[in-house]
This record gives C-alpha cells, structure tokens and sequence, in this order.
C-alpha cells in the first residue's frame, strides 16, 4: 500500500471534513450523513453500490467499498477526501480501520501521516484488539465498576461442561465479529448450548459465501471465509429485564454528548430496537463515560444494556464501537452528537439547538412501521425529511426487491412453514394501520419495559 500524499496532520477548521465508512446496507450511515451534513460538516462517504448512502445529497462524495480489496479502497478514499476524522458505521469497517492501523505502522515514516488519522479517528489504539472482544471489553467494564453479567469465555465443549455446575440457565451465547443479533443465541439447556457452540464457533462456509456474493451482492464475507475467520465465542448469564442502549460521541477519552433509551419494540428477540423510549439513565451513562476514560476513545461508540426486572439495574452486556440508530437524532445540547462532534473539529462552542421532538418515544423508520407496535401511533415517526429517494430505498431496500432474494425467500418460506409471514409491501406501510399480531416475545417485552417505568 501506498500511504504517500496524504496531508499533514489535520487542524481545527469552520468546516470539518468526516470521512463515513459503510460496509453493510444499513440505514445508520445515510442518517449520520444528514445530521453531520445539517450540523455543518462536510461529509464524503465509502459504501458498496446500492447502498442507501447513495441516495442521499448529504454526501459531498462517495467511493466504493471493495469487499476483495476493502484496505485499498478505504485508503484510496482517505486521499481523496482529506477527512479530519473517520468514522465507521458498521462493526466491519471498525475492523477495517484497526487493519489499517497496523498495515501504517510498519510503514514507519511515510504511514505516521495515517496512523495519526486512525488515532486521532478511533482513539488510542491500545482500545482496538479490546473494543473487538466481548470478553476483553466486559472484563475492563467490570474493572471500571460497571454491572456486568457473569460472562466466560467459550474455547470448547467441555469449557460448557464445566459451567453447568457453575452457572444457572438460561445462558446467552455471543461470537465476536457478529452484529444485528446474527451472532447470538439464547440457549435453554446444556445440550442447546454445546449445539448453539458449534454453529457460533464453525468458520464461514462456502455455501453461505456463495449465497451472500450472488443473492445480497455482498463481496465482504469473502475475505473472513478465504482466511478461515472462526470467531471467538462468550457463554453470559441471562439478565430478565428491558433491554436498553446509549451512545455518545467523545474525543480522547471525556464524552461529548449521548443519548440513552429504553427499547419498548424490537423486530425481534435478540434484534435491533424497532421503537424506543429517551431515558435519562445514569448508569448507562457513567459506563459510557468510565469506558471512554478507561480506553481512551475517541469517536462514536454504543453500549447495550439489560435494566433489570424488579430491581432497575442496568447490565452492560456488550459494545458496538461504531455508529448506532440513535446517533443520527437531534435531541438539543449534550444529546445532539452531529453538533457536539462539529464543534469538537471546529473549536467553536457547540451552538444551542431545538429538540427534533418533544416525544420521549420515537419510531425508527422504516422499523417500526414493520413492527406494527402498539405504540407507533403515539410515537414521534424518525422518517428522514426532505430526503425522498432515500425513503423510498429504505421502504424497498435491496436486496429484497431483487429478484434472486424473492426465489430465495419463497424457498425458505416452503421449507420452513412456520416461519413468518410476507413482510409488508410499501402501500401497507404508508397506510400505517395497527395490526394485533406482534409476537409473543414483542408483547412480553413491551410489557416488561412498561412495568420497569413505572416500578
């Protein structure tokens, strides 16, 4: 790699310049994109193609993400925009960015000019190999005095074995290099738990490589399945409770500004919120601000929590080093990240700003609508305004209109019946109707997290 005419070490200036990567079709970027472009930034972005980042004006630039070359691509991007920070939107461009890191390193002299952007980017890269462990980052957190689930690190069947003795049921199973709840599974009994091993522990296989290359059009799985990626794997005691999330913005350790929620929907048991409610949670907020001290960050990062059934504790159960769903809202001072990171960059005052919104609960779109929560109707609706081919991608979002991913779900639908039903077409969803079928596990959630607020 050629890591020459990149700039000096960039200063302070009226108009930061962020450099987003996206490596995943999330809608997470393209958000953060609009906010940071309405606090004044100016905003280049690295995605695969159909990405929504692609359509959104926010974007000065865009470059694409090479899955076979993602170092290259990353780094052809860093020249051309010149960002005075980067900041990641998905877990495998974190990955990417610590890579980087690395590869500039051994270039000594004519790498210090990119290992600075990554430090100045990420924070102090001693946090890297920790921020990408589960186990390593909750063995800091409880160091920290944070409340952490009993959590052990899974080597092997017999280490399962041996925490049968130990540790009660259920357990919660998680392997490191997963995101969306795809890495996680709750097992019920010891059999389930060495079975849930397995799948979590195996190397990516060919057949799934094929599947995401042809049906999802995603080149990223090839690299991790070329180099026989096996994932660490952490066995955690089950906490019954709301599950909850926080994330901040923060610069060399001190926190700049955050947000904390209570999840009142999700899509699904161990996914991503559909609706949440804004809490002012100080727990959730001393653990961001002792692990941002603790590591030295620098950044976006989030935090998930459980809050406790009966007791109201919230347990830090796990890291996302990156851009979440919350980062993109403008909740006024201390709870606006795009205008706290601005002004961070500019070495202005952060400005005094009006709340996007009076309504504690918020609809994440398109999530919620899908969701059908019994809450949507009194929810402020988190739809990106002004922004119409953007709403329409996240409404038809690829790959479900392409023609490939419909035969493929059709198949699984035929050989898994009791699998859901259709998910909603775009007409039922700017109807906005209620509908009475949530699930069991959304109905038994929704209720949990009512009964923690007013316990």
């Amino acid at each position: 790699m050629n890591y020459s005419n990149l700039s000096s070490e960039a200063q302070t200036a009226s108009e930061p310049r962020v450099l987003l990567t996206n490596t995943i079709r999330w809608a997470t970027g393209a958000r953060v994109a609009i906010g940071l472009a309405q606090a004044d930034c100016s905003v280049f972005a690295i995605c695969p193609s159909r990405h929504p980042m692609l359509k959104t004006s926010a974007a000065r630039q865009t470059f694409a993400y090479s899955g076979v070359r993602p170092l290259d691509s990353l780094l052809t991007a860093i020249k051309a925009s010149d960002p005075h920070i980067i900041v990641p939107c998905d877990d495998r461009g974190v990955q990417h960015l610590h890579e980087l890191y690395e590869h500039a390193c051994k270039q000594e002299a004519s790498g210090s000019k990119l290992a600075a952007l990554i430090e100045r980017s990420l924070g102090s890269p001693a946090s890297y190999p920790i921020v990408s462990s589960r186990y390593e980052l909750l063995k800091i957190a409880r160091d920290e005095g944070i409340r952490v689930p009993h959590t052990h690190p899974i080597l092997a069947v017999d280490d399962l074995k041996a925490l049968d003795g130990e540790q009660t049921l259920p357990w919660v199973l998680k392997a490191d290099g997963t995101w969306g709840g795809g890495g996680v599974k709750i097992a019920q009994t010891p059999a389930e738990a060495e079975q849930f091993f397995v799948e979590l522990s195996r190397a990516f296989g060919v057949k799934r490589v094929i599947k995401r290359l042809c049906v999802n059009r995603d080149s990223f799985w090839l690299r991790p399945w070329w180099r026989r990626f096996r994932p660490a794997v952490i066995a955690q005691a089950y906490i019954q409770g709301c599950p909850a999330n926080c994330a901040v913005v923060c610069w060399q350790g001190k926190v700049l500004a955050g947000i904390g929620v209570e999840v009142v929907s999700a899509q699904e048991r161990t996914g991503p919120a559909s609706v949440v409610r804004v809490v002012d949670n100080r727990e959730m907020m001393f653990a961001a601000k002792q692990l941002a001290r603790r590591l030295g960050l620098s950044g976006i990062f989030g935090l998930d929590f459980v809050i406790e059934d009966g007791t109201g504790t919230a347990y830090l159960i796990e890291m996302n080093p990156r851009c979440t769903p919350l980062c993109h809202l403008q909740l006024g001072k201390g709870r606006d990240m795009a205008r706290a990171l601005w002004a961070q960059l500019s070495g202005e005052p952060i400005p005094d700003t009006s709340p996007i919104t009076q309504n504690d609960v918020i609809a994440y779109f398109p999530q919620a609508w899908i969701s059908k929560s019994e809450y949507l109707q009194s929810s402020f609706h988190d739809v990106p305004q002004g922004e119409p081919d953007l709403v329409q991608e996240l409404l038809q979002p690829w790959p479900d209109r392409s023609f490939l991913f419909r035969v493929f779900s059709l198949l699984h639908q035929i050989t898994n019946p009791t699998s859901k039903g259709r998910a909603l077409t775009a007409p039922d969803l700017r109807e906005l109707k209620l509908g009475k079928d949530q699930t069991s596990d959304r109905q038994l959630q929704e209720s949990r997290c009512a009964k923690a607020r007013t316990s």
